[in-house]
């Protein structure tokens, strides 16, 4: 039996009203992480945050769309030509051009086994739709 998995993007499993798709889940990828995260136009909630309490390196790609990306206080072009990829214990903060961005967010812990945060997981709490309860 072959060992992979095709899904489209919009089929995949939704939080935070569906803007962040488990892709490292819906692909049953366990070495690393990997989400999807559909930003609207003019997004200002997109958190600022860092790594360095799990240690986890990102990488950002834009799949569609454009944005800039806040590295410790200075912007990048953040677009489908661009790779941008941000160390545990710095930090970082997205800002979705006019038409939006989707984002390819890949993470991992260097020197580490990979542990998935539960927000990743299928079937897992929506956070967005628990604080409207």
């Amino acid at each position: 039996m072959a060992d992979y998995a095709v899904r489209r993007i919009d089929d995949m499993e939704g939080a935070y009203g569906g803007a962040f798709k488990r892709a490292r889940a819906e692909l049953g990828v366990s070495s690393f992480g990997m989400q999807v995260l559909d930003l609207p136009p003019g997004l200002e909630q997109y958190p600022e945050h860092d790594h360095s309490e799990d240690r986890q390196e990102e990488v950002y790609v834009a799949l569609r769309g454009y944005g800039e990306i806040e590295i410790a206080g200075e912007r990048h072009r953040l677009d489908p030509d661009t790779m941008v990829r941000v160390g545990p214990g710095v930090s970082r903060k997205i800002w979705p051009g006019p038409e939006g961005m989707r984002l390819l967010a890949l993470g991992g812990c260097p020197g580490q086994l990979y542990e998935a945060p539960e927000i990743t997981q299928l079937g897992a709490p929506d956070p967005l739709a628990q604080q409207q309860s």
